[in-house]
């Protein structure tokens, strides 16, 4: 899986969660850009990313995540192991 799909799977996962069809995700996307994304959400923005990635993300990994990208990332390698 490439970057801009999975950039493109983000997206769906984000504008589902946050019921918004205009979010555009970038790699320096972050909580402060999208007014709904709090501590809950966030929550379960990891467990439906995970589910449409067929992941599992580790909780060191996860807090250390500064940005969309970043996420994209993590996701770009646990894809490939």
């Amino acid at each position: 899986m490439d970057r801009e799909e999975i950039f493109g799977q983000l997206t769906e996962v984000f504008r589902d969660i946050f019921d918004d069809d205009s979010i555009e995700l970038t790699d320096e996307t972050t909580a402060a850009d999208i007014e709904e994304w709090n501590s809950f959400t966030h929550i379960t923005l990891i467990s439906d990313i995970e589910d449409a990635f067929g992941i599992r993300f580790e909780m060191k990994d996860v807090v250390g995540l500064k940005n969309v990208g970043e996420m994209a990332d993590l996701i770009e390698k646990l894809s490939i192991s």
